[in-house]
């Protein structure tokens, strides 16, 4: 099987498996494999092959592979010795996305696609470590997608970090929130030995001095809630700060040491801290909101699951994981507390209620 790879962006399962441009030759013996050019080899029409999820994930592994060969080599030409362009990194797809939006050009912007206050943390930073969060996250968190797409996600951007050429300077953006506190602790591991000035942009403190107080009122903690005009303006006022020290270089990676050593699944952000909790942290909240939800009713029925957890959500002044709380329902579900009518494949295919 012969994959032709058309881009430099790295790709998922699902890239490969819906839009990948594949042809099928036939070789006739072992030893004639290590010669086989797909240009002179005998093209099979009409004929093809299944393989599993776990096939394709490690063909995916393998092209990326090839792609990542290519984007370094290519970095490294002459012509763009000199080109210098800004690299912006921020953990949130969704943030990425204003960040592009947002920002002039010439730019890279690379988003990374986890939310760090859930899942394990432990060794991380090495592949043994992405592998049991990965299982983790199968095992208990509904993201909705299919199989590896975050694996895939995830890798890739380990990957797009790993590919910023030396010249370019690099700004991470972070708020005052558990998720984007941990990914810059993680994210400054990963660049731990490359030589880029970095910069660091904290958008609840840069929004806070120079849009609050121009009459906005609104409370930001995550670069995500952000709109694209105005993270234009807290990017033009920001940049003018001075590069990362090496004193606080060195404290944040320590940081990140001892997260990668922590065991709980679930953190929040506490007065100015990272604080690791137990999975049920929320589940008292999730039955209080299901009680007053059952109280407004004349009758005590079924609920919707993203009914319950928009309410949570109301209820708190944390931005929770949505995902992790859908989890915790099911496992109320299943721990007796709560009965449920439908399928709880995902938040919107389910309704729940007290059992008692």
């Amino acid at each position: 099987m012969v994959y032709q790879i058309k881009t430099q962006k790295y790709v998922t399962v699902l890239d490969v498996n819906e839009n990948g441009d594949w042809q099928t030759f036939e070789v006739e013996h072992e030893d004639a494999f290590e010669a086989f050019n797909h240009e002179t080899g005998n093209l099979l029409e009409g004929q093809g092959f299944v393989m599993d999820q776990n096939d394709l994930n490690q063909i995916v592994d393998i092209i990326n592979e090839s792609i990542q060969k290519h984007r370094q080599s290519y970095s490294r030409s002459p012509i763009d010795e000199f080109e210098v362009m800004p690299v912006h990194i921020v953990s949130s797809e969704s943030a990425a996305g204003s960040l592009q939006v947002g920002l002039d050009r010439p730019k890279i912007v690379i988003g990374f696609p986890d939310s760090f206050s859930i899942g394990p943390l432990y060794n991380l930073h090495e592949k043994a470590g992405q592998t049991f969060r990965n299982e983790w996250i199968y095992e208990h968190i509904n993201y909705e997608q299919d199989d590896y797409i975050y694996e895939n996600k995830f890798s890739s951007t380990v990957r797009e970090i790993d590919d910023i050429p030396s010249q370019y300077p690099i700004y991470i953006w972070y708020g005052d929130n558990v998720d984007e506190q941990i990914a810059l602790r993680f994210l400054l591991f990963l660049l731990r030995d490359k030589a880029n000035d970095i910069f660091l942009l904290n958008s609840t403190e840069l929004y806070a001095k120079y849009i609050t107080s121009q009459g906005e009122n609104r409370k930001i903690s995550y670069t995500s809630q952000i709109e694209s005009n105005d993270l234009r303006i807290l990017f033009v006022k920001g940049k003018k700060d001075a590069p990362l020290s090496e004193q606080l270089r060195s404290q944040l990676l320590e940081e990140w040491l001892f997260l990668a050593q922590t065991k709980e699944d679930l953190r929040i952000w506490e007065k100015d801290e990272i604080k690791g909790v137990n999975e049920d942290y929320f589940d008292s909240l999730i039955i209080d909101t299901l009680e007053m939800l059952h109280r407004k009713q004349e009758k005590k029925d079924f609920i919707m699951a993203g009914m319950v957890i928009g309410e949570v959500l109301a209820e708190t002044k944390e931005l929770i994981n949505v995902f992790f709380l859908e989890y915790r329902i099911r496992n109320l579900l299943y721990s007796g507390f709560l009965e449920f009518k439908g399928i709880p494949k995902s938040m919107r295919h389910y309704s729940v209620k007290l059992r008692y």
